[in-house]
């Protein structure tokens, strides 16, 4: 990968951490995702959205996806590059390999659920007809941080009030 297409990257990467910042600050699981076409525009940005729309399938990556595919008024995203800050789940990735996006980019593995590299890897899998070329590690640490600090936060919220009941 060339400095220019790293740096690109990282600038893509940053715009995907703020939507997932935002997405935290509304109660989501703090992940953003972009689509960006093969002139380096941006046609379409998502968040987390699972909470607030009351859907299983508002993920980040599939929102993103959706409004590409509405914007190009075409499933087939070919030439397009996904960006998100966490590795794509079973589901995410299935879409991915649907929409035939040519690159995804990635920010922290997830250890729990990842369907590109870290857990199973179904773009490359015997069920899937489509492989994108994969970029992970983009702002990393940025994005692990990010996500674990949203954690940390929730489960202090949720034990402070039973720490008060026990010793009030």
């Amino acid at each position: 990968m060339s400095l220019n297409e790293l740096q690109q990257h990282r600038q893509w990467m940053q715009y995907a951490l703020n939507l997932a910042q935002q997405a935290g600050e509304e109660g989501e699981i703090p992940v953003g995702a972009l689509v960006v076409d093969a002139h380096n525009q941006l046609i379409a940005s998502a968040s987390n959205r699972k909470e607030r729309d009351r859907d299983p399938t508002a993920h980040a990556e599939v929102l993103a996806l959706r409004e590409a595919g509405h914007r190009l008024n075409s499933w087939h995203l070919q030439g397009c590059r996904l960006y998100v800050t966490l590795e794509p789940c079973p589901m995410c990735a299935g879409a991915i390999v649907q929409s035939r996006i040519s690159q995804l980019i990635y920010g922290a593995d997830d250890p729990k659920t990842g369907a590109i590299r870290t857990v199973v890897n179904l773009p490359n899998s015997a069920v899937s007809n489509h492989s994108p070329q994969v970029v992970g590690g983009i702002l990393e640490q940025a994005c692990r941080h990010q996500l674990q600090t949203w954690f940390a936060q929730r489960r202090q919220l949720n034990l402070a009030p039973q720490t008060a009941q026990q010793t009030g």
